[in-house]
């Protein structure tokens, strides 16, 4: 809770400080969520059951007549790990945002809007960690985020300097990654009843060095359906690396998720990662998940099975895991 004392935005706690107390709206919410884990045979067995738990403040009030946000969340007291973000309100001309590890903006936002019951295919699997696994966006610690709605459509863009990392005031960055990153999203729901579409660009820095370009190209496209509690959707991403010997990555994915009952829902969805290796054999890397979660009230009830074969653009290599969940909100 330490990291809560000093994340970056005096200005405007001295501003909202500036004015009495009912100028001010503060709210606090926080989650917990006990897990039940079983991952693939070949790991190491210990004891399965975990928990995560979050508290989050936010505020709002009139800075400089621009209607001004914050947000504080501390997730994981194990973990140490927080986020923030600060969001000033320009009415007609859009919000301008500093976040530092929400996820508010840009094309991360989308980088997997196939529908589920709980949790995308590709959760709790191995190849995920350290592997992009055709998963666009560079992070969102550090960046400058505009939002706007533009002729009906969602706009959201995000500028980040080098690396994606959360720092505090007067702090740098570590070297290794050049560059700057930015990317964008739009997305639309009113083009036709019960559809959304969305797209998204974006040029991302890497760690540079030897020869090839010091940013990578990551581009992504959905679109899902929603009629009588059935959804369905499909989408295409691809995430280039552009470093000398750099690995591109296809991915395609779609899934359907069914109300089956009040609170009770259930769905299947599969994705296949193209690993573009250059002067070796392509590997397609296989993923594919059921989910069934049952929510009443604040409480949610989940259950999640995940499996991929060829993990990680690596032949012959698997991974599963399924996850019991108790996800409780206050």
């Amino acid at each position: 809770m330490n990291n809560l004392k000093k994340i970056g935005i005096s200005a405007l706690a001295g501003s909202l400080a500036a004015f009495s107390a009912n100028a001010v709206e503060m709210a606090v919410s926080g989650s917990a969520k006990i897990t039940y884990h079983n991952g693939h045979s070949s790991e190491v067995t210990g004891n399965p059951m975990g928990m995560n738990t979050s508290i989050g403040f936010s505020g709002s009030g009139d800075v400089n007549g621009y209607e001004t946000s914050m947000l504080v969340t501390a997730a994981d007291q194990f973990g140490g790990m927080s986020s923030a973000s600060v969001t000033v309100d320009l009415g007609d001309m859009g919000k301008v945002s500093f976040d530092q590890g929400v996820g508010i903006g840009g094309i991360s936002t989308i980088d997997d809007k196939t529908p589920s019951a709980y949790e995308e295919v590709w959760d709790g699997l191995d190849a995920v960690t350290g592997d992009k696994n055709g998963l666009v966006g560079g992070g969102n610690s550090g960046v400058f985020v505009y939002s706007n709605t533009i002729a009906g459509s969602a706009f959201t863009a995000q500028l980040g300097k080098g690396a994606s990392g959360a720092q505090t005031d007067d702090a740098v960055g570590g070297e290794g990654t050049s560059g700057s990153s930015w990317d964008f999203a739009v997305t639309n729901s009113d083009l036709y009843e019960g559809m959304t579409v969305g797209a998204g660009y974006g040029k991302i820095a890497n760690s540079g060095g030897g020869q090839g370009s010091d940013d990578d190209e990551h581009y992504t496209a959905f679109v899902t359906y929603t009629m009588s509690g059935v959804s369905v959707g499909y989408q295409e991403s691809f995430v280039g690396n552009d470093q000398q010997g750099g690995i591109d990555e296809e991915a395609m994915g779609w899934g359907v998720s069914v109300n089956l009952m009040e609170g009770l829902s259930a769905s299947y969805g599969e994705r296949e990662v193209e690993h573009i290796k250059p002067s070796l054999a392509h590997v397609t890397e296989d993923q594919e998940g059921f989910a069934l979660a049952y929510t009443m009230g604040s409480a949610t009830l989940s259950v999640q099975n995940n499996e991929v074969s060829n993990n990680g653009g690596t032949a012959g290599t698997s991974d599963e895991t399924t996850q019991v969940a108790l996800s409780l909100a206050f």
